[in-house]
């Protein structure tokens, strides 16, 4: 699995965000990334997500794209 750094990232629909770390899951060990929206987001603007997603490829338009591309240090 690609290393996921802190930094900024961009999600393949657009919108950025912040990754601030990388932690582990207490019962499973599984890796997660601890992120926030860079934008308006009145769900919430703190976000976790499996590092295995987040290092996903997804299917736009039939090309195989990033779910999220590095943009920047913070």
């Amino acid at each position: 699995m690609e290393k996921i750094k802190p930094g900024i990232y961009r999600h393949y629909k657009g919108n950025e965000y912040r990754v601030h770390f990388v932690v582990k899951h207490s019962e499973t060990g599984e890796e997660m990334v601890v992120y926030e929206a860079l934008y308006n987001n009145e769900k919430s603007k703190f976000w976790v997500r499996p590092a295995k997603m987040w290092n996903e490829s997804v299917d736009i338009n039939e090309e195989k794209k990033p779910r999220f591309e590095w943009v920047r240090e913070s």
